[in-house]
């Protein structure tokens, strides 16, 4: 009888250690002198992140948000590259410029002279939180208080999705547009069809990539990263919930596949090799 236990228990951790195919291995933390930063954005082209610093109230226009710069060692490049904004969460770039999510409208800048060119107004958006461009400069942003993804293409702002609880990380794959909405993924093709492609995380999810055209990394604020598959089923490479250390929007390099996690509170970023 012990013989037959102890062979089903290990038949048990061996299906265990199968099913967990992926794991984050720690590179890096940066010093702790970036404020609140909320989102991670990796520049493929020029080798850098740009990081969103909300530095105070994530819903009050006070004027202390700004965009900062960090290298790909986790040395700190400048944490006020841009001022001026006011709770700056995702990022997008598109033809040499950066889109912010900030409150009610997004922040154009222009990534050569560091300085912002356009501010285009969400009417009725109350949180903007994460954006995706797609291939032909499309912007989609979502808004987490009013459950909505919006649209925004030559300046012109749509809604194209309504009643997803808590919308928030956003990732666009040709006409397809990935959506997490507390704790789930949800797939909405260009016939606005939605699918839900995964569940069971939790609530609080936030940053959204692709790992190689159909699996995802999903973040979760608490302090939570999932390896999400196509098919639905998932597995959790970070818990750091326990620690009260955050992950919010989480940043993607593909070719290294390094992700980049800001810890928000801890006012600092955490990059990992995804194994």
């Amino acid at each position: 009888m012990i013989k037959v236990f102890a062979f089903s228990l290990t038949l048990f951790f061996s299906s265990c250690i199968l099913a967990q195919k992926h794991q984050l291995i720690k590179l890096w933390q940066t010093d702790t002198l970036l404020r609140t930063p909320e989102s991670v954005l990796f520049n493929s082209k020029n080798n850098f992140l740009y990081v969103s610093n909300i530095n105070g109230d994530a819903s009050v226009k006070d004027g202390n948000g700004s965009i900062g710069k960090v290298d790909l060692n986790g040395k700190i490049i400048n944490v006020d590259w841009v001022k001026g904004l006011n709770a700056p969460k995702g990022m997008g770039l598109y033809d040499g410029k950066l889109f912010v999510a900030d409150i009610d409208e997004v922040v154009e800048i222009n990534t050569t002279a560091a300085t912002i060119e356009n501010r285009i107004p969400v009417k009725g958006a109350m949180f903007l939180n994460d954006i995706a461009i797609n291939d032909k400069g499309i912007i989609y942003v979502s808004d987490t208080r009013m459950n909505k993804v919006y649209r925004i293409e030559n300046g012109e702002v749509k809604t194209v999705a309504e009643n997803i609880t808590g919308a928030n990380g956003l990732f666009c794959i040709g006409d397809d547009l990935y959506v997490l909405s507390n704790g789930v993924l949800l797939k909405i093709t260009k016939n606005k069809m939605r699918i839900r492609i995964a569940d069971g995380m939790e609530s609080s999810t936030d940053g959204l990539e692709s790992v190689n055209g159909h699996d995802f990394l999903v973040s979760c604020w608490v302090g939570a990263i999932y390896y999400v598959k196509v098919d639905g089923s998932k597995e959790k490479l970070l818990d750091t919930q326990a620690q009260k250390i955050n992950s919010a929007d989480i940043g993607y390099d593909p070719v290294k596949k390094i992700v980049y996690v800001p810890n928000f509170l801890q006012n600092r970023i955490t990059a990992y090799q995804l194994k």
